[in-house]
């Protein structure tokens, strides 16, 4: 045999002995025990404590007004929520809120905040009511919308002389709704 091909030999016994050390010493090492599965712990019964008292609820709910969260109306895309603001003839501004999940618009105007019901199946026009003032008194407020983008609109009030109505024709402002501002 050639000294060369010694040499090569006897560092690959070398080597092979050395790997063949660490798998023997790694093997005697103490291994961690493997964790339970998530169905292993939920098939596990469990007990728990039975109390004889009613468990109180954790849920904590906050009634906040509306002027406060209606920023937060207004980030909510695809959810059926779509504002709109209008400029009615005599001198009125009215913003209105289109809840279509529920059949809702919400309007307000400087006289107040109303939320109106659909009283109709049809889309042109859509036509809600309240039977209810603006400003929350005696009386009633009607809003229609014409068009699918809603936009016209006609706004019918009364207060408590319900033959006093006060009739305002609103059409939509150039401002981007909250669905164009959110995209």
């Amino acid at each position: 045999m050639n000294v060369e091909l010694l040499k090569q030999f006897r560092t690959s016994v070398v080597l092979t002995g050395l790997l063949a050390g660490v798998m023997t010493v790694s093997a005697c090492q103490k291994q961690q025990e493997t964790e339970p599965s998530l169905e292993e712990s939920i098939s596990e019964e469990q007990s728990v404590p039975m109390s004889a008292e009613p468990a109180e609820p954790n849920d904590v709910v906050m009634d906040a007004p509306a002027d406060e969260v209606a920023d937060d109306t207004v980030a909510m895309v695809n959810s059926g929520v779509t504002q709109m603001t209008y400029s009615c003839s005599p001198a009125l501004e009215v913003k209105a809120t289109y809840k279509d999940a529920d059949n809702q618009v919400v309007i307000e105007t400087a006289n107040g905040t109303a939320t109106l019901t659909k009283t109709n199946d049809a889309s042109n026009p859509e036509v809600f009511n309240l039977d209810t003032a603006i400003d929350g008194g005696v009386g009633f407020v009607q809003w229609r919308v014409a068009h699918t983008e809603r936009e016209t609109g006609i706004m019918r009030t009364a207060g408590a002389d319900a033959d006093n109505v006060s009739t305002y024709e609103c059409k939509k402002s150039a401002e981007p709704s909250a669905d164009e501002s959110a995209a």
